[in-house]
């Protein structure tokens, strides 16, 4: 009895020596289109990162009608000058049945850019009227950040955020003649 479970087991431990690595099923397509889940990139969470890593007061300029003014951003002003850009929440649970992501690798800027654009209308309530995601190749970090809001009647207003170093809010005000002007520029820079 002894030597059949002994044989047994070397003949157990023989096959799961010679055998290979189990592969993973892949589904099988009949006729059925598979769909990818939308996953956005994160812009609320990546931007709060952002502000809890800088260090320094940033240096604040305000630039309106030509003429500008400087002043030092206190940690306590932070919430105050970046919460148009963390609210609303930007990720994929909030937006994806308003909003669509194209993806592709931008040789003129030399990054991959993922663009998010309105299926069609967007509640007034979320006032994104789109944004873009720019990643070094190389790297796979965020580059920039370009974020288009509503800001009231014939208002926009436009951030840029370059990764570790400055955001420049901008409020453009869009005429009834079909031009637009600046309004006012706001360039909060930690980078010295």
């Amino acid at each position: 009895m002894k030597i059949i479970i002994g044989f047994c087991l070397a003949l157990l431990l023989l096959q799961s020596c010679n055998s290979s690595p189990k592969k993973e099923k892949e589904p099988v397509k009949v006729g059925v289109e598979v769909v990818e889940e939308p996953s956005f990139f994160p812009v609320t969470d990546y931007i709060n990162g952002q502000i809890r890593e800088i260090q320094v007061n940033p240096i604040r300029y305000v630039t309106i009608k030509g003429h500008t003014d400087s002043s030092w951003l206190q940690v306590e002003q932070f919430n105050e000058a970046f919460s148009d850009f963390t609210h609303p929440r930007i990720d994929s649970l909030n937006l994806v049945p308003w909003f669509k992501e194209t993806r592709f690798m931008d040789k003129t800027v030399d990054a991959f850019t993922f663009t998010y654009e309105p299926f069609g209308a967007v509640p007034d309530s979320l006032q994104l009227q789109r944004w873009d995601v720019y990643v070094d190749p190389k790297t796979e970090k965020v580059r920039r950040i370009f974020l288009v809001k509503s800001a009231g009647q014939n208002k926009t207003r436009q951030l840029t955020w370059q990764g570790g170093k400055w955001c420049k809010i901008v409020d453009i005000i869009h005429k009834t003649d079909g031009t637009s002007e600046v309004e006012k520029e706001i360039k909060i820079s930690w980078d010295f």
